[in-house]
């Protein structure tokens, strides 16, 4: 007896229809996850995120979830970011979530985008009590503040993380002196009598307070340099003043009994330099201290353009302030 092998039976239409449905909804499952990868979370933001070093994908997605910066919850974006995503690591930083940012865009960002730059900036000739305001006042600092003394910050401006002390900060501010004046101090030219690295930021810090051009720093420096050389009195408002303010602007004509004062900071009293600097200068002024013009000019008056005009003699001079008081009378000043 011959026996025909028995053909094998296909899915019912029941088992077929199952399937055909298990798909449907897995098919409808991927896209509604995929429709979620290119929204917006509930709350449409913008949000600051800091990613610690080490974090995770997950510990991420938590931070996300908690925030309302992403759809659905951190469970589905880890899903997403697998399915969807790139595999890159996920950087440490601060970023800024724009508002209504696309979780697909979130993960982007955190991988491949620029984590936020703080910036804390100390311009030239800025004195140590207008730092020290600006330092406590910031509410992404952190910790006490430290002593500032006068001229031991380099001005510039120093990115800092949220979260960072204080006293971190103003230790780099003061390393980057440090560094600045151990690399100009060996190329000093010798024509300035200043014997010290603390002596060249004092003069430094009159020559910044006393011209706002550039191009007049190294001459300014010149003249205060051939004073002292002579031992003539520097004779600079700016010095005046610092004990009367700190630093900070007079608002007001410099008074008579100010200028006669006794203060050691007062260079009409006192010949010299005074007992320190004013304020922080930067590096081009310490530069034109210790690389001063080749000058013969004693004297300097503002010209009314912003500038000074210089003199050798003290005729010149007083011809040169006779001119600039018959600027000012013309202003309405005097």
């Amino acid at each position: 007896m011959v026996r025909h092998p028995r053909r094998k039976r296909g899915p019912s239409p029941i088992g077929r229809l199952f399937r055909w449905g298990v798909a449907a909804v897995a098919l409808a499952a991927l896209l509604a996850i995929y429709a979620l990868w290119w929204s917006p979370g509930p709350k449409p933001g913008p949000h600051d995120i800091i990613v610690a070093e080490g974090s995770t994908l997950a510990s991420v997605a938590e931070q996300l979830d908690k925030e309302g910066a992403i759809p659905g919850n951190a469970t589905t974006f880890r899903a997403m970011a697998k399915l969807f995503g790139s595999g890159d690591p996920i950087q440490a930083g601060e970023f800024a979530i724009p508002k209504g940012m696309r979780a697909s865009a979130i993960l982007d960002l955190l991988q491949h985008g620029k984590p936020l730059q703080r910036l804390i900036t100390v311009t030239e000739g800025m004195p140590s009590i207008v730092v020290a305001e600006k330092l406590a006042a910031n509410r992404y600092l952190t910790g006490p503040l430290p002593p500032i003394p006068e001229g031991s910050l380099l001005p510039d401006s120093y990115s800092y993380d949220r979260g960072a002390t204080r006293a971190e900060v103003v230790k780099r501010m003061q390393q980057a002196m440090i560094k600045t004046l151990a690399q100009l101090w060996p190329k000093r030219t010798g024509r300035c009598p200043v014997d010290t690295k603390e002596e060249a930021v004092t003069l430094a810090s009159i020559v910044e307070k006393e011209t706002g051009k550039p191009a007049e720093r190294r001459t300014v420096a010149g003249v205060y340099c051939n004073r002292l050389s002579i031992g003539m009195k520097l004779d600079a408002d700016p010095t005046v003043i610092y004990p009367i303010t700190r630093g900070k602007p007079l608002g007001r004509r410099i008074k008579r009994s100010e200028l006669q004062s006794d203060d050691p900071y007062n260079t009409y009293t006192h010949a010299g330099l005074p007992p320190g600097p004013i304020a922080n200068p930067g590096k081009a002024s310490i530069e034109a201290v210790l690389n001063p013009a080749e000058t013969k000019a004693l004297y300097f008056v503002a010209d009314g353009t912003g500038g000074h005009v210089f003199a050798e003699t003290l005729a010149e001079q007083s011809a040169n302030v006779k001119r600039w008081y018959a600027i000012r009378r013309a202003r309405g000043e005097m």
